[in-house]
């Protein structure tokens, strides 16, 4: 389980090892690393998804490791709550970003002629923080779209214990 504390609320994420070992393992090195710490959600898309992890508020990308296998295979879908890797048009070109499904994006998930994107988790608190998230009034800055206008920064990701 891994904490998010941001500017607008916290939410916690259940972290599915067993259906998506690659895309864990690699997002909590991020997150043991202190990664995600001081980055922004730059890209928001009601009814679509928020996506952080890789921008630092004045739009310039962090520095992250090396791109991780894709496991859009692995029979998890993009449904509404669910955390999945961002990438480009490469298959396996996943980093350090991630976005939270808004909606049951079904057209996200892995199907013939579709590789998909790897889901590997999902919000077990704090949607509401998400919801607010994807309310906030965006804009085009540094040549990116839908990016917000107040800065949503992500102050810490934490392990946390179930329960906690």
């Amino acid at each position: 389980m891994v904490r998010f504390e941001t500017s607008l609320g916290a939410f916690t994420l259940e972290l599915d090892a067993e259906k998506a070992p690659v895309s864990v393992e690699n997002f909590l090195s991020y997150v043991d690393d202190g990664f995600f710490d001081g980055l922004i959600f730059h890209r928001v898309i009601p009814g679509f998804m928020i996506q952080g992890g890789g921008m630092l508020p004045d739009m310039s990308q962090k520095e992250n490791k090396a791109p991780i296998q894709n496991e859009a295979t692995n029979g998890l879908k993009n449904d509404r709550g669910t955390i999945a890797m961002a990438r480009t048009s490469d298959i396996n070109s996943a980093t350090s970003q991630f976005f939270i499904n808004l909606s049951d994006n079904d057209f996200l998930n892995h199907a013939p002629g579709n590789y998909g994107y790897a889901v590997f988790g999902r919000v077990v608190d704090g949607l509401d923080t998400i919801d607010r998230i994807a309310k906030e009034r965006t804009g085009r800055r540094k040549g990116h779209d839908d990016v917000p206008v107040t800065d949503i920064v992500i102050t810490s990701a934490t392990r946390v214990e179930a329960g906690k």
